[in-house]
């Protein structure tokens, strides 16, 4: 939170967020105080990031019970309404299987209305599925940790029907009205300026054994080619998806660049 005060301290305009907070680490109390602060200090351009924890040796590390998805899926919705109710500027009273509040309120309040929007972010279907009822931002990432993170991820929510799928989940769980007010987000794992797309996506198959090159090469998880082509497959997967929020890994950032400047205003 302290970054990303100092980050919108730098700029003027660019938009700040987290992505995403373990809810785990964190009681929705101070989540929703340190929240309300942050979009004060940043004049209203704070985003509100939200997830339901993943790796394993993140709860060991901190000496935190790691329990099934659906228990932390749960968990995060409980948070969720906890938060939102805060953010609104109300006085919220709930009683929980996880958590109980009493009669808290928060002060400041956030300058955006009704709250900062809020991303929820993941693959699975039941934390889909509360992105679809309660976010303002649906974050796909593609990626499915089995055992706590202790062996590579199943990605084949990567593939253009795990996709296609997820996609219409959500739409089916959201409603058509809420649907069309939601944005799409997709988390991008690599970033490839090449002019033999094809190549370098079959380099990658050794380390995603599970794909193959076209696989890899339609996944909006995955950017490969020249700028021109990025922008191609970009405006394709909105065109197919509705996907127009993209987050990137730092190390890609300068490679990235000149496809932002290229669709600047479009």
């Amino acid at each position: 939170m302290p970054a990303l005060v100092s980050a919108a301290d730098a700029t003027k305009h660019l938009r700040v967020g987290t992505n995403v907070l373990n809810n785990d680490l964190r009681h929705p109390v101070l989540v929703a105080r340190e929240a309300a602060t942050v979009d004060l200090l940043t004049d209203g351009r704070f985003q509100l990031g939200l997830g339901a924890g993943s790796i394993q040796s993140e709860y060991e590390q901190a000496g935190l019970s790691f329990d099934t998805g659906a228990t932390r899926v749960e968990r995060l919705a409980e948070a969720v309404t906890i938060i939102k109710r805060l953010l609104k500027g109300e006085q919220a009273t709930f009683a929980g299987r996880h958590y109980r509040v009493t009669s808290h309120t928060i002060a400041p309040f956030p300058v955006q209305k009704p709250h900062p929007p809020i991303l929820i972010g993941g693959n699975g279907e039941r934390l889909l599925a509360l992105a679809a009822q309660e976010a303002d931002i649906v974050g796909l990432s593609g990626l499915t940790f089995r055992h706590g993170g202790a062996v590579p991820p199943d990605l084949s929510g990567w593939r253009v029907s795990g996709v296609d799928d997820r996609v219409r989940r959500v739409r089916e769980i959201a409603g058509e009205a809420r649907y069309m007010r939601l944005e799409l987000n997709a988390l991008v794992q690599q970033v490839i300026v090449t002019d033999d797309r094809r190549r370098a996506a079959e380099e990658l198959t050794s380390r995603w054994t599970q794909l193959d090159a076209d696989e890899i090469l339609q996944s909006p998880y995955v950017l490969i080619g020249t700028v021109d082509q990025m922008v191609s497959d970009l405006q394709a997967r909105r065109q197919r998806w509705g996907i127009s929020y993209y987050v990137i890994h730092e190390p890609y950032l300068d490679a990235f660049a000149p496809v932002v400047a290229r669709l600047v205003g479009s």
